[in-house]
């Protein structure tokens, strides 16, 4: 549920910085529309659920992989307290991550075409850099999600040890 609703709060921001990213790319790729010519309407709807539709497999795995841990712990308050500390520094990293995106994207990227070449990028955008910028966003997120789970998993392990000491 927290990916989920992350993934919606994450996709209504992208939305605002690059509309074309969702109505000529990630509407179609979700199915939500037929192709470029659909007219859409309730677009921050459609953006709250691709948010959601893009984002809660992920929650949804890292939970488990949490949860697993969060089992070794000695104690019921131990693993409550250390699951929620968890979980928020992944949201935490990936938030971090998904701004180092945005960093990437305006500085880097979008002055240097060749870091997203191989991007699919219909030809009927019109604002190239928004789009870059947020699809450089969506790729560091994801990136976040994972450095996020990474360092989860590592705190989960420092404490366990620490309760064995």
């Amino acid at each position: 549920m927290i990916a989920g609703i992350y993934g919606i709060l994450h996709d209504q921001i992208t939305y605002s910085i690059s509309p074309e990213y969702y109505t000529k790319f990630k509407f179609i790729q979700f199915g939500l529309v037929e192709g470029n010519d659909t007219p859409i309407r309730n677009l921050r709807l459609l953006v709250a659920v691709t948010g959601w539709m893009a984002t809660w497999w992920v929650g949804f795995i890292i939970g488990i992989m949490l949860l697993m841990l969060a089992l070794r712990q000695n104690s019921l308050r131990a693993m409550i307290t250390t699951s929620v500390k968890a979980i928020l520094i992944t949201i935490a990293v990936a938030i971090i991550i998904g701004i180092a995106g945005y960093t990437y994207g305006s500085l880097i990227m979008i002055n240097q075409p060749e870091t997203y070449a191989g991007w699919y990028i219909p030809e009927s955008v019109t604002d190239i850099n928004s789009f870059v910028i947020v699809g450089s966003i969506h790729n560091f997120s994801y990136m976040g999600a994972l450095t996020g789970l990474i360092i989860a998993i590592y705190f989960n392990f420092r404490k366990r040890s620490e309760q064995n000491t």
